[in-house]
């Protein structure tokens, strides 16, 4: 109607309904298996690559002698002081030449800090050259070094293991043996065994072709002749003069008494006090005992230095890359079975050859 208002503010306005957006795909488009493939395969090469280079970079530093020496450890005294008393220690059957000892002894020799050492040794003995070998070095790094070695032997310090003793070099109050210290077997043993009656009783007979009749001297698949066990002897008798003298250039009083020298010279093992009487060792005592005399010659004090000693530092990759499998399979060593065929002095208190593997061999 012509009479009626609209009231503008109470209209309704319609609303066109809101726009709605489709909805979002998301697409994931998997690799292809030839590509996954060739990722694993590229991730394997690239490991085996690494394996192979740190081996052969662990060859070359071993070749140009910087393979990797024995970590320092605090053993005792002063933790802040800068001079140090270096234990070197001598374990177990004394095998190699250029092995675990003689690491530590570069470690010494490198070190300027290092005012004295302590000779640790726990040891039945070894071979001849081991043992020679292990001396020759630790009086060269006394006299190179002007460094005082003293001796703290431990359980059993024998044969080889008294050899090595020996580097204290003559001086004074310095081979300590703790109460139950076995030592001394001061000798030399060539080890064979006669097995031809064995051979024989199962129809087996020694046919092999030599040179010469004493080629096979001492092979234990016959009987030693007269002449070769009088040849064996002269080197056994050679080789034990070479100890005594090495004796007596540790232990003066022997000088002026060889006689005295002699007469423990037998091969005989002896308690502590019974190598205390017999002039063998100096002192009863442990090793904190060595370690104060040690400083006391170094012209210092327990106070004014630390105590170290060395722990193999070899990480588990490259015990890994080194480790070496016996050739006759797990439980054969073929290397130390041929070894009991091999007539060898031993500078060694016991009842057998090594028949061991020698992998930790000192």
């Amino acid at each position: 109607m012509a009479g009626d208002a609209v009231n503008p503010g109470s209209a309704q306005i319609p609303r066109a309904p809101a726009a709605t957006s489709p909805p979002q795909q998301i697409i994931i488009q998997q690799p292809p298996r030839k590509s996954r493939w060739f990722g694993k395969l590229l991730t394997t090469a690239l490991v085996v690559a690494l394996l192979i280079i740190y081996g052969m970079y662990g060859s070359y530093r071993s070749y140009y002698g910087l393979a990797e020496l024995p970590k320092e450890k605090y053993h005792s005294l002063s933790k802040t002081a800068q001079q140090k008393i270096a234990i070197i220690n001598v374990e177990g059957l004394i095998t190699e030449t250029d092995g675990y000892v003689k690491k530590q002894i570069e470690c010494v020799k490198n070190d300027p800090d290092v005012v004295g050492v302590v000779l640790r040794i726990d040891s039945p003995g070894g071979t001849v050259t081991g043992s020679d070998y292990i001396y020759h070095h630790l009086r060269k790094l006394a006299e190179d070094r002007k460094v005082p070695i003293v001796v703290s032997m431990g359980g059993i310090c024998a044969s080889g293991g008294y050899y090595i003793a020996m580097s204290v070099g003559g001086q004074k109050d310095a081979i300590f043996a703790e109460p139950t210290t076995w030592t001394g077997s001061i000798g030399v043993i060539i080890p064979h065994y006669d097995l031809s009656g064995l051979l024989g009783r199962f129809n087996v007979s020694d046919d092999s072709i030599a040179s010469g009749p004493l080629k096979q001297m001492g092979s234990p698949t016959r009987p030693i002749t007269p002449e070769e066990r009088k040849l064996l002897q002269q080197l056994v008798d050679d080789t034990f003069a070479g100890f005594k003298q090495i004796v007596a250039s540790g232990r003066p009083k022997f000088k002026d008494d060889p006689g005295g020298l002699d007469a423990v010279a037998t091969g005989q093992i002896f308690t502590a006090k019974q190598a205390l009487d017999h002039g063998l060792v100096d002192k009863l005592g442990f090793i904190e005992d060595a370690i104060a005399r040690d400083a006391e010659l170094a012209n210092t004090t327990i106070d004014q230095v630390r105590c170290v000693k060395y722990e193999a530092s070899n990480s588990l990759l490259s015990e890994f890359m080194n480790s070496r499998a016996p050739l006759g399979g797990a439980g054969l060593d073929v290397t130390a079975l041929l070894d009991l065929t091999t007539p060898r002095a031993y500078y060694l208190w016991t009842f057998l050859p090594s028949a061991l593997s020698n992998s930790r061999g000192q």
